[in-house]
């Protein structure tokens, strides 16, 4: 493993751009404006490279919940009024200042997430890329029209906004979640409240920042909200309040099954997940091993195996196995681990102390199942929270190790003989998002997209299971929860559907029935 080179960004410069050099409050609404105190519960923003605290926020309390919905929905009811073409120039004006703001946002997101900083830029060039694509979207917003069996009549299908979306976003990305759902919500007419990780505090007040300056050029202040709660009582007030019309949680499938049952009670309300994610790859006889050593290389170890997309499982083909695996390890050997904040870094720390905890416990449970380490395996003994990305052999399908999501940068590398078990082996297991099959042979890749095929929600040919295509829906099935976001007409998710029929004739099947004098 190489070393990075030691040149840093200034940190303290970085936070004072964005207002973070004091005790910032984690609350915002038009109404209120930024809302802290002395007497709160304050969030510590850690950076996992070294375990410092750079900064510190005044958390939300259940008592600034109101406050909060309450401008919600007052400002829903103009924001609503306004033509979707205009909401999505005040999309797009967010994502001018994001790219303006790029180095400077892509150090904070560095500094809560232990992202590299080429990976954090990538992110938020996803977040500007999806300013991009809401803008345009917001022209396009289609129903459409149907012959109706009555003359005279026109009949169509249109699209209405809901009111209020609650966004829960989970750590690994920061800021990109919020604007898959965002973007699409605001254009559609909804005023949005997010509610971020306390474990990545800073990115959420950055943005915040941010859209407040498009707000005040649109006069479209009140549209974004920000509620940053410590505590778990308070941060369940956007699931339980009724008049948060629709709640887009993003994180594991035991929270996810909580959203659910809470938002369901109620007849009317929605939500949608993003999950948990076990994601394999196979890859077949006929494959380009050195294109598919690379690709299984950073969908293991990127952003340190901290994304729902990352690569858990290889199903290879027994003939090839052992090449495949030699390469992954002569590919993994060569990723930069270290400082984020360093510009060479490719791999930085894992999140926190438990994830470590977690890598460490997996590579046990592996072992205990009879499973070997053909590379790494170990925590790295330096200041902060790495650990090497590691590949397991030998692993049963049927264990835990491969059932179960490991949010680590582990792989399993398992076999098989024929095209259908390699299917079964992939598809036997309870999460559903991304999949990915490496192979030259037409007839084995349509098997994979037919429907005896993958059963996820994201399919990549030659790719790795990684990343967000904007242009695409984003979402899985199973137990990664069936929601849908970004692009394809995952905005109709964010708005309510009516069919209207229009008379136009002046007349009425009764007119024979029915006569006034």
């Amino acid at each position: 493993m190489t070393t990075a080179i030691k040149q840093r960004f200034d940190t303290a410069e970085v936070l004072q751009k964005f207002g973070l050099d004091q005790i910032h409050p984690g609350t915002y609404s038009s109404a209120t404006g930024w809302v802290g105190g002395d007497d709160r519960p304050v969030i510590d923003a850690e950076c996992p490279a070294d375990g410092e605290i750079v900064a510190q926020i005044s958390a939300s309390e259940e008592s600034d919940w109101e406050a909060v919905i309450a401008n919600a929905v007052a400002v829903q009811k103009k924001w609503r009024d306004v033509p979707a073409p205009r909401r999505g120039e005040f999309i797009r004006r967010i994502g001018q200042l994001i790219e303006e703001n790029h180095d400077d946002l892509a150090a904070i997101v560095a500094l809560d997430t232990g992202k590299s900083i080429a990976e954090s830029k990538s992110e938020l060039k996803e977040s500007i890329d999806m300013a991009g694509l809401a803008a345009g979207q917001s022209r396009m917003m289609y129903g459409y029209t149907q012959q109706s069996q009555r003359p005279d009549h026109r009949m169509y299908d249109q699209y209405h906004p809901l009111g209020v979306v609650g966004i829960i976003s989970a750590y690994n990305f920061p800021a990109n979640v919020w604007a898959q759902n965002g973007f699409l919500a605001a254009i559609g007419g909804n005023t949005v409240i997010w509610k971020p990780s306390p474990k990545v505090p800073l990115t959420a007040i950055a943005l915040q920042q941010l859209v407040n300056q498009a707000a005040e050029e649109f006069d479209a202040q009140g549209v974004f909200s920000l509620y940053l709660p410590a505590e778990n009582a308070a941060a369940e007030r956007v699931i339980t309040d009724l008049r948060v019309d629709l709640v887009s949680f993003t994180g594991s499938t035991q929270v996810g099954q909580l959203v659910s049952e809470t938002v369901s009670q109620t007849l009317g309300r929605r939500y949608q997940l993003e999950c948990s994610g076990n994601n394999a790859c196979i890859v077949d006889e006929t494959a380009d091993l050195e294109l598919a050593a690379r690709a299984l290389t950073f969908g293991t170890v990127g952003t340190t195996g901290q994304r729902c997309t990352s690569t858990r499982r290889v199903i290879a083909h027994v003939s090839i196995v052992d090449k495949l695996v030699e390469l992954m390890a002569e590919a993994f050997a060569q990723i930069p681990i270290g400082d984020p904040r360093d510009p060479g870094t490719m791999v930085g720390p894992l999140i926190d102390s438990s994830a470590v905890e977690d890598f460490k416990l997996v590579i046990e449970k592996a072992a205990a199942d009879g499973a070997q380490i053909a590379y790494g395996g170990n925590v790295i003994d330096r200041p902060g929270l790495y650990v090497e990305p590691t590949i397991l052999t030998g692993v049963d399908p049927k264990s835990s190790t491969a059932q179960e999501e490991t949010f680590v940068p582990i792989v399993s590398v398992l076999t098989y003989e024929t095209l259908d078990e390699a299917i079964r082996i992939h598809n036997d297991v309870a999460q559903g998002l991304a999949s990915g099959m490496h192979s030259t042979n037409l007839t084995n890749i349509e098997t994979f997209l037919s429907a005896r095929g993958s059963d996820c929600g994201i399919v990549r040919i030659n790719m790795g299971t990684t990343g967000a295509d904007i242009g695409a829906a984003f979402g899985g099935e199973k137990e990664t929860g069936g929601g849908r976001t970004a692009g394809s007409d995952s905005w109709k998710g964010f708005m309510r559907r009516q069919s209207v029929c229009v008379n136009w004739g002046g007349k009425s099947p009764w007119d024979n029935q029915i006569t006034f004098n």
